[in-house]
């Protein structure tokens, strides 16, 4: 079964939400947008990341997240304030980054900077993370659980 994705934004990230949309359910994912469905300059950002991080800890086996903001900062520190996510940013650099948040950390949202990325280097970053499994070594499930219990 391929997962659901969520995808969530604020205004600086909303095109490159829709370009990483078009590119997902290319790929014959399942999408939901969690918006926002069209630019508004004065929207806010938790009313869009919140309800896909709130859908991906329904069921963080079958879902994950992408949300995007100017930097992604907002947004991930957003996210993570539900319980169950953990959501890693990415605005560019070492791509690295991007496979050790899923191998240990397990991550189940990606935060990524919009205004950081260009297209290409976005779909990049999310061909790895939806590609890349967690390791389940014994060390990052400790602390895994010791996040969750927190």
């Amino acid at each position: 079964m391929k997962q659901k994705i969520f995808l969530g934004s604020d205004h600086a990230g909303f095109e490159l939400k829709e370009e990483i949309k078009k590119y997902l359910k290319s790929l014959n994912f399942e999408v939901e947008d969690e918006g926002p469905h069209k630019l508004d300059h004065e929207d806010d950002y938790p009313d869009f990341i919140v309800p896909v991080a709130k859908k991906v800890a329904q069921d963080p086996k079958n879902h994950r997240g992408i949300i995007f903001g100017a930097s992604g900062q907002g947004e991930a520190i957003a996210a993570n304030k539900i319980k169950g996510v953990r959501a890693a940013l990415y605005y560019g650099g070492n791509i690295d980054i991007v496979r050790l948040s899923r191998t240990h950390n397990n991550a189940n949202i990606l935060s990524i900077g919009a205004r950081f990325l260009k297209k290409d280097e976005a779909i990049e970053a999310i061909k790895i993370w939806l590609n890349t499994d967690f390791s389940n070594e014994a060390k990052h499930i400790r602390r895994i659980n010791k996040i969750d219990g927190i």
